[in-house]
């Protein structure tokens, strides 16, 4: 069942058509990846998710249903941008967003106490949000978003602006919350984040959808049969039959084999040349690579 359907999304503005008849679908249960450069509209089409904008055609479905207010509440959104009012203390400012999220106020203290418990954050409880650095802002954004526990959470950017020990802190809430059942749109143009964090995918650019689906199975789609092998690269000869070398260091080299060879094949024309192997893995693209190499071809 899919938490999220997006189905024929357009949204022009004057002459800039951000989203671009976009349809995919976002799994109950998953750690969605949204991703596409800057200005890719991954922002617009979150908007239009959130109803803070309204799209120009097409539709949205939240389990099965038309988007609306009522639904809504159902849904934490992170924005990239600092969405807090920054002259409001810290406290006072995640009561009210909470009681805007349906929480009473005995719920909210409860939930706020909570989380500031467990960041340990609570000397912040008088301070303005003007006074906390990028970086704590964007923890007190975070609580924001998850604290009415929202079946769906629309993450966009949530680690800029965060040091290494944040980061992994966000990660592990995130996890934490995607086992207890929520699901989690990762919208990035980090790539890399993605792919430690994410299984299922969907890539956009110029308001386009591009490509869809497992990162597991979009790496083997791509896959140019490049192989790293730890060994005495000295001892590789240097022309063979099956694989050509495309670069190596003292004791690693990196092989293109040709279509229809197998790794086995490779491993025993190696050692009938007497090299010695240490290591010997398959080297799949990145997301990065694969994205730069759709947008170039």
């Amino acid at each position: 069942m899919n938490v999220l359907s997006i189905q024929n999304i357009n949204k022009q503005y004057k002459n800039h058509k951000a989203v671009d008849n976009m349809s995919f679908d976002v799994p109950k249960g998953s750690i969605f990846g949204l991703l596409g450069p800057n200005g890719a509209g991954k922002t617009s089409l979150i908007r239009i998710i959130t109803r803070i904008t309204g799209a120009d055609s097409g539709n949205i479905l939240l389990n099965g249903i038309n988007i609306n207010q009522a639904e809504i509440r159902e849904v934490g959104y992170m924005p990239e941008e600092r969405g807090l009012y920054k002259k409001m203390k810290v406290y006072e400012h995640l009561l009210y967003l909470a009681q805007l999220k349906g929480l009473s106020k005995k719920e909210s203290k409860s939930v706020i106490n909570h989380w500031f418990e467990k960041f340990d954050i609570g000397h912040w409880h008088s301070k303005k949000i003007e006074e906390l650095s990028k970086g704590m802002q964007q923890k007190i954004q975070f609580i924001a978003t998850v604290m009415h526990k929202p079946s769906l959470i629309i993450l966009d950017e949530p680690f800029t602006g965060l040091d290494p020990l944040n980061t992994n802190l966000i990660k592990e809430e995130i996890y934490r919350m995607n086992r207890e059942g929520a699901s989690i749109i990762f919208s990035t143009h980090r790539m890399e984040q993605v792919e430690e964090i994410c299984k299922d995918i969907v890539l956009i650019n110029a308001g386009s959808k591009v490509l869809e689906g497992k990162v597991a199975d979009i790496k083997q789609q791509f896959k140019s049969h490049t192989f790293s092998i730890d060994c005495n690269a000295a001892n590789i000869p240097k022309v063979c039959s099956s694989f050509k070398i495309v670069s190596s260091s003292e004791d690693n080299a990196i092989i293109q084999i040709e279509e229809g060879i197998t790794p086995n094949q490779i491993l025993a024309e190696l050692m009938e040349n007497n090299v010695q192997i240490a290591g010997f893995e398959e080297r799949l693209p990145s997301l990065n690579d694969i994205f730069i190499n759709i947008v170039e071809s």
